[in-house]
């Protein structure tokens, strides 16, 4: 067997719960963080001061992944498809600076791959796609409760009005991607 090709993916598409829920159905997904990335204001950043759309960050998911068994590429598609590219600050009544449609590349490959996905993925949208490509910065984890968000508050109203039709879209645009599912 081969050893894990360990690499990192940050992006964001509007709340991190929504993405960081879909990631975690995908295969070589090793680890998934919530945090926040791409600000302007000093210091760690609170969710509280991040919902004020004051600091400049955005809500992210930074995914560690086994490149052997999953590509940036794919991954990328993945997102670009999870989530809706088109508006600028807003997913569904998400709205404003933090949660944005962006990724954040971690060096020169990860930029021109994400460059190109966007503009293979940019026809089949009707509208112009906004998705931020940016440098990575710091990243700040996000507090407790916002991690693994979704598997552990399943039956909160967001989780099921929001986020299962995110991962019933899922399984069926790249159901050749995902994990197994266990009964």
């Amino acid at each position: 067997m081969e050893d894990k090709k360990l690499e990192q993916l940050t992006v964001g598409a509007g709340c991190f719960w929504c993405i960081e829920a879909v990631y975690y159905q995908v295969k070589g997904i090793e680890d998934i963080v919530s945090g926040y990335t791409g600000g302007t204001v000093p210091g760690r950043p609170t969710y509280r001061e991040i919902c004020s759309g004051l600091t400049g960050h955005a809500e992210v998911v930074q995914v560690t992944y086994d490149a052997n068994v999953i590509s940036y590429e794919d991954l990328l598609v993945i997102f670009m498809t999870s989530h809706d590219p088109t508006t600028l600050n807003r997913q569904g009544a998400d709205v404003g600076t933090q949660y944005r449609s962006v990724i954040f590349y971690h060096n020169d490959q990860q930029k021109q791959i994400a460059k190109a996905v966007v503009k293979e993925i940019a026809p089949y949208y009707e509208n112009l796609i906004v998705t931020e490509i940016s440098e990575l910065g710091e990243f700040f984890k996000a507090e407790a409760e916002h991690q693994n968000y979704y598997n552990n508050n399943k039956r909160q109203g967001y989780c099921t009005f929001v986020i299962e039709p995110k991962l019933t879209k899922l399984r069926k645009l790249h159901a050749d991607k995902l994990k197994k599912q266990t009964a």
